[in-house]
Formats: structure tokens, sequence, C-alpha cells
């Protein structure tokens, strides 16, 4: 990544936190809002091809009453984490009310 990509991404994220969190937080505050969402949103785009199979698993075995789960979720997951929340950071952002 070059310097020119990397100032024109770091301009693009302090834009957004200008637009969307003029006041709710003070304009100093924005690096306690902005690095860990983020960080957030990075290991949820990270997660998002294989979300369908780790709730998958998870119902899976929630249903065969298996308590120990983690090895079967990473492995689903093909990451050393995973979430089995149903939701990600795009639904969460999009709304109930605006989806099809």
């Amino acid at each position: 990544m070059s310097n020119g990509d990397l100032g024109w991404i770091t301009s693009f994220i302090w834009g957004i936190a200008d637009d969307v969190l003029r006041d709710l937080y003070v304009r100093g505050k924005y690096r306690d809002v902005i690095l860990p969402m983020t960080v957030l949103r990075r290991l949820d785009a990270i997660l998002e091809p294989t979300k369908k199979a780790v709730i998958d698993m998870k119902a899976s075995l929630d249903a065969k009453k298996i308590v120990h789960q983690d090895v079967a979720l990473r492995q689903a997951a093909g990451q050393a984490f995973y979430n089995t929340s149903k939701f990600t950071l795009r639904d969460l952002r999009v709304g109930p009310a605006s989806k099809p």
C-alpha cells in the first residue's frame, strides 16, 4: 500500500467520523471510537465468508447438547476465533426496517 493510498483511507475514515460522530463525541475523542470499530469491522469481514457454516455448526452442536464447542467452531470458521452471533456489523448498520 502506498503512502497516497494510506492517506486517502485515513482521510476517508476521519471524514466519516466527522460526519457521523459530530455532536455524539468530542472531536478529540473520535479515536476512542474509530480504532475499536475499525478493528471490529475487520474481524467481522474476516469471519463473513464462514458465518453461515459457524451458525449451522453451533446449531448442530447445541441440538446434540455438546458443551465443549470451541474446537469445532474454530474449524468451521477456519480461524483461531469465531463469532456465533447471528448478526454482522453490516446487519446492525442496515437495521431491521431497511432489510428486504
